[in-house]
């Protein structure tokens, strides 16, 4: 989805956002020539955009060697003959041209790029600020771009702890430091566009914010507002876990990665569907959960293209597991292989659509609840299952629930009782449903509360503070 933004001044800045992987890349052009920042690997996108505004890309950079997503940067400078810039202290495999804090670029005739170090969501971590130079010295100084990737948010900072417990006191240092540098340095009306914290487990918290400026930030960001050693307690007791495909996404990156296929896998019938679910095979029915629940075929597990699929289903994938994406059409299965190819999940075994999926042969279902509905079961002896994560149970939930969060779920099968039936909540509904197709295709009755977590305090239900 591409969005166009104010111009900065004379500059344009459309903004290409990844919702659910809670971050955006941006084209920022003077209606001539582009720079591209942080691209997502579905660069696609990035052609249409440069397409729509009439522009050819002339360089390409990147932020920091990205730990959540695949990035399209360098398929893209190839395949456009664009310039690659990143840290030149970056070992990666390809061709780039590395740069260094304070180093200058000229791009087209009015652009001038400056990268400036800025250390603490990685340690080779550049930001870069841009301005223009056809209205510099003239009457009100035009606000620079500032890109800062992982490093300054909106009303955060990107989380310092991905690289290693080994690593995270030093880098939670060089956030703070970094965030007063650029402050320090910019000036206050300088537009900031991160590429974090849209959602994004990167970001160490998370804004609702959808534009911001040095000067908002410096009187209402954390990193800003608090000393170091009060920023890094609280920053650091409020992290949680991250997905485990994170793991594979840096060296990846370092290694270079090429363009996605996005063409559709082989087309599956009933019987290689059936094969597969008799295989053990991940077999992820894409429809909206309530559509699942009224029927599917048994066996499979749901994960709604609707929600944040790239990053649930990647969490519990294990590498190199064959899928099977059934969709409601092939559109919809199209959808969830670019979801999936951004965290590295490259070519499906097989897919079907249609008949295959909906039809006579859905004869698996479940019911959905509310936190009322649940409120008047609890005297009937069922199970309560919270699949949040640790972070968030930890605000609030059902007394005597069992608690085990949706990435462990699999793994952890023995905890959940067989003859009970059990009630699965999250806090909005994607994932209870997710659960509950995975603990119903290991046997277990299941009830998925398809209810918002607010909506408990309103129940009888006997709620922790």
């Amino acid at each position: 989805m591409t969005a166009g933004a104010p111009p900065t001044d004379g500059l344009r800045v459309v903004t290409i956002d990844t919702p659910s992987l809670g971050d955006r890349s941006y084209v920022l052009h003077d209606g001539e020539v582009a720079v591209v920042v942080d691209p997502q690997r579905d660069v696609d996108r990035v052609h249409a955009v440069l397409d729509a505004e009439g522009v050819r890309v002339t360089h390409v950079v990147e932020t920091h060697v990205h730990n959540d997503y695949l990035t399209g940067g360098l398929a893209l400078a190839r395949a456009t003959g664009a310039t690659y810039l990143l840290n030149g202290a970056d070992d990666v495999a390809f061709e780039r041209t590395g740069l260094a804090d304070g180093d200058e670029v000229l791009v087209g005739d009015r652009m001038r790029l400056r990268a400036l170090a800025t250390p603490g969501h990685t340690f080779t971590h550049l930001s870069y600020v841009v301005e223009d130079l056809a209205d510099a010295g003239s009457a009100g100084t035009p606000a620079p771009a500032l890109f800062s990737g992982g490093s300054l948010l909106y009303g955060a900072t990107g989380r310092p702890d991905l690289l290693g417990a080994e690593h995270t006191d030093a880098l939670v240092r060089h956030q703070h430091a970094s965030a007063a540098r650029l402050v320090r340095e910019l000036p206050a009306h300088t537009r900031l566009y991160p590429t974090h914290g849209f959602g994004s487990f990167c970001s160490a918290t998370q804004s609702s914010a959808d534009s911001s400026t040095l000067e908002v930030e410096r009187r209402t960001n954390p990193v800003l507002t608090s000393d170091l050693e009060t920023y890094a307690r609280e920053l650091l007791a409020g992290l949680g876990s991250w997905p485990a495909y994170y793991a594979r996404m840096a060296p990846r990156n370092r290694a270079g990665v090429e363009a996605p296929d996005l063409s559709l896998p082989p087309l599956a019938d009933a019987a290689d569907v059936a094969r597969a679910v008799a295989a053990g095979e991940w077999v992820i029915d894409l429809r909206e959960r309530t559509a699942f629940a009224r029927g599917h075929l048994p066996g499979v597990v749901g994960f709604g293209v609707d929600g944040p699929l790239a990053t649930y289903l990647g969490w519990l994938l294990p590498p190199d597991a064959p899928v099977t994406l059934l969709g409601a059409s092939p559109e919809q299965v199209a959808l969830a292989q670019r979801e999936l190819v951004r965290i590295g999940i490259d070519r499906p075994a097989r897919y079907a659509a249609g008949d295959v999926v909906t039809g006579a042969g859905a004869t698996a279902s479940y019911r959905t609840a509310t936190f009322a509905d649940l409120a008047d079961a609890l005297d009937g002896g069922v199970t309560v299952l919270d699949v949040r994560r640790a972070e968030e149970r930890a605000a609030g939930h059902v007394r005597g629930s069992l608690h085990v969060p949706l990435p462990e779920l699999r793994e952890r099968l023995d905890e959940v009782p067989c003859g009970r039936e059990v009630w699965v909540h999250c806090a909005g509904g994607y994932r209870a449903a997710a659960a509950a197709s995975i603990l119903q295709a290991a046997g277990r009755r299941v009830v998925a509360v398809d209810d918002g977590f607010d909506a408990a305090a309103a129940t009888d239900l006997p709620l922790t503070a």
